[in-house]
This record gives structure tokens, sequence and C-alpha cells, in this order.
């Protein structure tokens, strides 16, 4: 006689609800990526064309969403931050997991005394906070998006490098790696053909999620002056620049690149979340 377990009350409701906002997380995300990708085609004018005479006007025929407090139409820099906005944290996520993904699989893969250097060095990192790390590198390498990037992809580094190795170690226990041990495969021949293409799915979740923070600390670093240079339209810029806007009455340059701050983040860590539990579900 066979037993069925029931089922969690309300479980499936809860994941029904949840595709809507996934597949709308994600259609958003796809927005963003192609209005960052066709900025110098969508863009209706010049990002810094500068009109003093039409300064903090608000929206019109010819500016949809209004002017900054330089006269610059707002609609032009929003589509074209998106992409110096976006190619910021594709760089700290790129380089963070490489980084992170090698260090953590080779302290699992090897373990002993060269696990023990890695794990402490990336603990010492990891207890560092990134954004302190990124304005003192910024402070001494100057205005630009290299800096900052080199130094938030060296503070997210620790997140990957111990998630990797986590499930290196359980990889490395299955009997498939000993299967190919057995048949004289080398360690990096299994890691890289083997080990590393099994844990993809969950390092890419995690990578989908680090990329919607690292959006964020870049944008506070470029509201502190200290990202890109003044004149590159950037999200986080246009909120530095839209301060004189909010005390003249004219918040429109400030609160709209807030937004899209705000729900890209949201949808990035929305489809992250759901990608991560598709594959837990998938390894149940």
């Amino acid at each position: 006689m066979t037993t069925t377990l029931p089922r969690r009350p309300g479980l499936g409701r809860l994941r029904t609800a949840r595709a809507p906002l996934h597949l709308l997380c994600l259609g958003f995300v796809a927005l963003v990526v192609l209005a960052a990708v066709l900025a110098p085609w969508l863009a209706p004018e010049d990002p810094n064309a500068v009109d003093l005479g039409n300064a903090l006007a608000g929206p019109s025929a010819d500016h949809l969403l209004g002017v900054d407090a330089s006269g610059r139409d707002t609609l032009s820099r929003l589509v074209t931050g998106a992409r110096t906005s976006l190619l910021g944290p594709l760089g700290v996520v790129a380089f963070s997991t490489l980084a992170g993904v090698a260090v953590g699989t080779t302290a699992a893969w090897r373990g002993g005394w060269l696990d023990s250097v890695l794990s402490r060095g990336t603990e010492l990192v990891f207890a560092f906070p990134g954004m302190l790390l990124a304005i003192l590198i910024v402070s001494v390498h100057g205005e630009g998006l290299l800096a900052p990037v080199i130094a938030l992809a060296i503070a997210y580094l620790p997140y990957v490098s111990r998630l990797t190795r986590s499930l290196v170690l359980t990889e490395r226990a299955r009997p498939y790696v000993e299967a190919y041990r057995v048949q004289g495969h080398s360690g990096p021949q299994i890691c890289l053909r083997h080990v590393i293409p099994g844990i993809a799915p969950v390092v890419l979740a995690q990578a989908t999620i680090n990329f919607g923070y690292a959006l964020i600390d870049l944008a506070g670093l470029s509201f502190l002056g200290l990202g890109v240079p003044a004149l590159t339209p950037d999200w986080g810029r246009m909120v530095f620049d839209g301060q004189s806007a909010v005390q003249h009455g004219y918040p429109l340059s400030a609160i709209l690149p807030c937004a899209a701050l705000v729900l890209t983040v949201v949808a990035f860590n929305v489809v992250g979340e759901r990608r991560a539990d598709q594959v837990a579900r998938r390894d149940r």
C-alpha cells in the first residue's frame, strides 16, 4: 500500500503567482539590455547637448521626459546611460565569476595547505567592505569606470569562490569523478569538461543576482562623484546631477534614473532567484 504525501497548502498557487512576475522581470531585463545595445539609435538627441535657456523644462513634444538643470534631454541620457550602467556590472560579474570559479575549484580539488591558503585569503577579502575598497582605489586612480569595476570584482570574488568550493567538494565525491580518474583523465580535464559544466547553472544564477548588487554599488559610487566622468551619461551620475533640480522643485530628472535603477535591480534579482529555485528543484 502506497502513501501519498500531502502537498503544502498554497505552494502550487505561490509558484503559479511567481511565474508572471518572473516573465515580467525577464521582459524588463531584455528591454533594458536592448536599450543599452541600441542606445545610439534610440536616443532622440545628443545626450550631452546643453541648452541652458531651456533648463529644467518639463515634458513636451520636443523633450518627452523634460530636460535637466543643464538643458540636456532626460530621455536621451536615460537611454544612453543604460549602456554605461550595465557595462560596469557586467565587468564586475565577469571578472569575479571567472576568478572565483578558478579559486574555488582549485581550493576544493587540491585540498590541503593550498585549500587553507586560498580559503583564508578569500575570507580576508570577504571581511573588507567592497564599497570602501572601491572608494580607496578610485581616490588613488581617479575618475573612470575601470578602477571601481576592478575593486568591486575583487570584493565579489569571495562570494563566488565559497559557493564554487562547496559545489566542487560535492561533485568531487560523486562516482563519475573516480571513474574518469580510473580512465586516466587528469584533474584539470575532469574539472573543465565535467565538474564546472555541472555546477554552471548554480554559479550563473548567483552571477545574475550579483549583477543587480554590482549595478547599485556602481551607481552609488557615481552618485558620490567617484564613478564615471561628469559628462558620461550614467544613471547614478544622473541622480547626482539631479540634486540641484530637486532643490528647485523639478525632481523628474532625478526620479527617473532612480526608478530605472530600482526596477533593473529588482528584475535581475527576481530572475536570478527564479533560476536558483529551478536548479534547486531539479537537484532534489
